[in-house]
């Protein structure tokens, strides 16, 4: 027996046979071709079979892991159609006399070097996207299969690294984890992954050995570790586990309907984040009380230009509609940092985490920002909508928001629109700066949702894009814990309540401390809510040892 040690990224276990994916290098050749014409005709129709196998994956992906999930497909779709990409490869083909998998390949080389070479870690993972999609031409050019086929038994998949592609059009049937060589806990992959509910292990350092293909192998996530050729007492050991954990799932799925309240009888919303209508079936499906995270900035991604007033109404409509008078707590555009739109044209930043995004693109360019508060407060005459802005540092910018509000409401009585004039008004608490005057904001605001992966970022003084410094980034760090802590006293003094909405808020190991600070709502990914309600009923805050509470309290 081997056992090779890397990350768990998405927990669970697996056991069955190792299928190897890729490892293969596409060879391409440089071949002289007089007729510049007919490759460019071949380069222009493997366009356009790429961008049909990327619309595919795009709902293949909308279906399977949900619209937030899925718009990788839509930015490689939205790469494919790059001036200044497909001018390369059609100018190399022309001025070289050369044949199009080769023009395709050379450009490929040359756009991910300079991605790749960018200070900025967004760009740079712009690179891995640009072989995604080259990769995809020249195998379309070349008459190769880029689509993965399935298999008749369910196989742990190994691979150097996996592309959103590649994961995406698997058979989720056919599945049972992934393990790459490669790979962080921020990668497409990961995420899919986390979303599909498979295990997977990434990081595992030198690729992997292809003389594992076909061998047996009990993959455990949970701990990072994989066993080939387990022997018999590993094997019952991780079917014990496997048993263990299915009967839980068991147990939680006869959760639903029930209360999130505590044993000793206190309750707490626990509600879905969700990046599109298309997330809300799975919202709805795992009874969520409501949306506490609605990430409106997808929107804007899945688009070529700025959304409509008319478009965005129709989704916080629908959205509101469907819940049926659960809340909808949408959060207004949130781009910036790792999430840049060509459209927006925004200025090259050494540092975008700590620069222009969010609230402060809204306020320098209201048209934008007035725009969706129309949209919304027009949606709020057909359900429970609630608006919360991001990326807040002090009392003026909240002062600043409210006028414009005011305004947008006057705007809307004049015009005869129907609204509803007491729609819940909050605020993010994802600086540090804003958990320090959160008890001035309090006054300003209905409510607060904690955003944790930020305020950890900005706390510990971590890029949490950064995977050369992943292991500095600790959301169970003792000052984040204790930051929460004062936002949410600070809430409540001033009568309003809090909620999270962060990674932390569907993390099981985090429930029992959060309900012993008084937090009132947790907002999750969909399939951690049962999980979660589980642990609210049958935690008794009046039982939490002071020894479990000295983590936060000052």
């Amino acid at each position: 027996m081997k056992t090779i040690k890397g990350k768990g990224v998405s927990g669970g276990i697996a056991i069955g046979k190792i299928r190897f994916i890729g490892g293969e290098e596409l060879k391409v050749r440089r071949i002289h071709c007089e007729n510049s014409e007919a490759e460019l005709e071949r380069f222009h129709a493997a366009e356009k079979i790429s961008m049909n196998q990327l619309q595919n994956l795009y709902d293949k992906a909308v279906k399977e892991v949900g619209e937030a999930n899925a718009q990788i497909f839509a930015i490689h779709q939205m790469m494919l159609e790059d001036d200044d990409y497909t001018s390369s490869i059609s100018n190399i083909i022309t001025s070289q006399k050369v044949n199009a998998e080769y023009a395709v390949a050379v450009t490929s080389d040359n756009f991910s070097e300079m991605f790749s070479s960018m200070d900025d870690e967004y760009m740079q993972a712009r690179s891995a996207d640009v072989k995604d999609i080259s990769d995809r031409l020249i195998k379309n050019l070349s008459g190769k299969d880029s689509e993965i086929s399935g298999s008749d038994e369910k196989v742990i998949i190994f691979a150097d690294d996996l592309s959103p592609s590649e994961t995406v059009q698997m058979d989720k049937n056919s599945v049972l984890a992934f393990v790459t060589a490669k790979g962080s806990s921020n990668s497409h992959t990961a995420i899919l992954a986390r979303t599909m509910s498979l295990p997977a292990i990434v990081g595992i350092g030198s690729q992997p050995d292809q003389s594992f293909n076909g061998k047996t192998a009990v993959v455990n996530a949970v701990t990072g570790e994989i066993f080939i050729d387990p022997d018999d007492e590993t094997i019952a050991e991780h079917k014990k586990l496997i048993s263990q954990n299915e009967e839980r799932l068991k147990l939680i799925n006869q959760l639903k309907g029930k209360e999130n309240i505590t044993a000793d009888g206190r309750k707490i919303n626990i509600y879905a984040n969700i990046g599109g209508l298309a997330d809300i079936g799975a919202a709805l499906k795992n009874d969520a009380g409501g949306i506490g995270l609605f990430r409106s900035e997808f929107l804007y991604l899945e688009n070529n230009d700025y959304p409509t007033e008319e478009e965005q109404f129709s989704v916080y409509k629908t959205a509101a509609e469907n819940m049926a008078g659960k809340p909808v707590i949408i959060r207004t555009l949130d781009i910036g940092a790792d999430k840049q739109i060509d459209y927006f044209n925004m200025p090259k930043e050494d540092n975008p985490a700590m620069g222009w995004r969010a609230l402060r693109i809204c306020l320098d360019r209201p048209e934008i920002f007035r725009t969706q508060l129309r949209a919304l407060y027009r949606a709020s005459a057909y359900g429970n909508i609630q608006i919360m802005v991001p990326m807040i540092t002090s009392v003026w910018e909240v002062k600043e928001i409210k006028k414009i509000i005011d305004d947008i409401k006057k705007e809307l009585e004049n015009e005869n629109i129907p609204f509803n004039e007491n729609t819940p008004f909050g605020i993010m608490i994802e600086t540090p700066a804003a958990v320090m005057v959160s008890d001035m904001l309090a006054e300003e605001v209905d409510f607060f949702s904690i955003g944790t992966n930020d305020l950890t970022q900005y706390t510990l003084a971590v890029d949490r894009q950064n995977t050369n410094i992943d292991k500095y980034y600790n959301p169970y760090h003792p000052a984040v814990l204790r930051l929460i802590n004062i936002a949410v006293q600070n809430a409540h003094k001033k009568g309003i309540w809090c909620g999270i909405c962060g990674e932390l808020g569907g993390d099981p190991e985090m429930t029992r401390l959060f309900l012993a600070m008084g937090v009132d709502e947790l907002s999750m990914a969909p399939g951690k809510i049962l999980e979660i309600r589980k642990i609210v009923r049958e935690t008794d805050t009046s039982e939490i040892p002071d020894s479990e509470k000295s983590v936060y309290k000052m």
